[in-house]
């Protein structure tokens, strides 16, 4: 069976939990808001503006910079990040600390007042519980730590939803869509239309090939990586052995299937490291 064959299986079993479909199948407004609604039932939510699926926020040259899932604004200019997050990883509260900074640097110019900074929101989405509590939602908010009762009111919040938490504690509607998130299929109109959305967006020829494309890119990026930890390892254990430059050249060349020029870069970079 060939990588493609291989790569097609994958895109046909694609769900809403994966990120590529959530941000294609988000680009539909209304469907959009429908979801923000049920994740934050208090807000009258008329429309949403905009809707930018993989926005990518580079501050500048040196920083880190990141693709987002979904980037949102609604018609009183409050913005939502939304992101879906299939595996669990620890720094996800560092994560969002980040994502809110860049989300603000996006809002305002220099020289411009900071009251023109809209409330904002980052949330994801996610098939786990990061927090161990069975919750299905954990909603964070700036109060202060000597008297909870005061709010520091900076207009940001952080949310983690968990789609298999066990408590009574969000709407039925808001539980039909995490158990579909989490692979159920509840009787639920706007989850009847999820379920078309990405039922659809499989169909979509241009979407499938632009996934392959990514998902090639990531096996070529695994791949590229696995390759230069075997150069590492071959330059530094030859330096140890006291191996010639031509030596060491020579097993990068023969081990990795490497180019002259390939492999003298290995060296060159791994090389000085040891020295």
């Amino acid at each position: 069976m060939t990588d493609e064959t291989i790569n097609a299986a994958i895109w046909e079993k694609l769900e809403i939990s994966n990120d590529f479909i959530f941000g294609k199948v988000m680009q539909d407004p209304e469907l959009c808001r429908k979801l923000l609604q049920r994740i934050l039932p208090d807000l009258a939510i008329d429309h949403v503006e905009y809707p930018e699926a993989q926005k990518t926020i580079r501050p500048d040259v040196d920083a880190k910079s990141v693709r987002l899932d979904l980037y949102v604004i609604d018609g009183k200019g409050t913005v939502y990040d939304i992101e879906m997050q299939v595996a669990g990883a620890k720094d996800l509260p560092k994560r969002t600390r980040y994502y809110q900074s860049l989300i603000d640097m996006q809002m305002i110019d220099k020289g411009e007042p900071y009251r023109k900074l809209n409330p904002s929101y980052v949330i994801f989405i996610c098939p786990f519980d990061l927090f161990g509590k069975g919750r299905h939602i954990y909603t964070f908010e700036n109060v202060c730590r000597e008297d909870k009762e005061i709010s520091l009111e900076d207009g940001t919040a952080k949310i983690f939803l968990n789609a298999l938490g066990d408590k009574d504690d969000v709407s039925a509607e808001l539980k039909a869509f995490l158990d579909y998130v989490a692979g159920k299929k509840p009787k639920d109109p706007f989850v009847e239309e999820l379920d078309d959305a990405v039922k659809k967006a499989r169909k979509n020829r241009e979407w499938r090939r632009e996934y392959m494309t990514l998902l090639m890119r990531d096996q070529e990026n695994i791949e590229k990586g696995m390759e230069i930890g075997a150069a590492q390892g071959i330059v530094e254990t030859g330096l140890d052995c006291g191996l010639s430059e031509d030596d060491i050249l020579s097993r990068l060349q023969i081990k990795l299937s490497l180019s002259y020029e390939s492999a003298r870069e290995y060296f060159e970079k791994f090389g000085k490291q040891t020295v």
